[in-house]
């Protein structure tokens, strides 16, 4: 996901996205790009919105990066499952991503592997963060199926049952 404004990033966002924000001299996204590749995706749909032209120059197909990689963009911002659903008609196999665009070593094997085992139709990796509300809440059941998103809630309405 790569289309978000960055507006708690101004002003380095405001001529730049996110994705191409330098860490350890290298665009964030070429970290999440090169995670993957160690973990075995060669094919990656990236969804852009806010400066998609920048993200698009820079990665172009992936090849210079050993990736596949396929743009989904949105005419208008369509938020996190918009953004998703756009992406869907590209991605046939598998879909990626590190949550809130953070830079993670996440072990994407054993992801995969749980996929796989759990013979899941999409599965999403979450962690625990101290306030949620920065981020959003998961509504999980006892089998960790999700079933609901609550996006940057206030402690309010994240106290509620679905």
């Amino acid at each position: 996901m790569a289309g978000g404004e960055g507006t708690r990033l101004r002003p380095m966002t405001a001529n730049q996205p996110k994705p191409l924000l330098p860490v350890a001299n290298r665009p964030i996204m070429e970290h999440v790009l090169r995670l993957l590749k160690r973990h075995g995706f060669s094919d990656t749909v990236v969804t852009v919105q806010f400066l998609a032209a920048l993200v698009r120059n820079y990665f172009a197909d992936g090849e210079d990066f050993g990736m596949n990689l396929q743009y989904a963009t949105e005419e208008m911002p369509l938020g996190t499952a918009g953004s998703v659903k756009n992406a869907r008609t590209p991605c046939v196999t598998s879909r990626s991503w590190s949550s809130r665009r953070r830079l993670t070593d996440i072990d994407l094997t054993a992801m995969v592997r749980f996929h796989k085992e759990q013979g899941a139709l999409v599965t999403v990796g979450l962690t625990r963060v101290p306030d949620p509300l920065e981020f959003g809440i998961v509504i999980a059941d006892e089998d960790g199926r999700i079933q609901r998103f609550l996006e940057k809630p206030t402690w309010a309405r994240s106290s509620r049952t679905p």
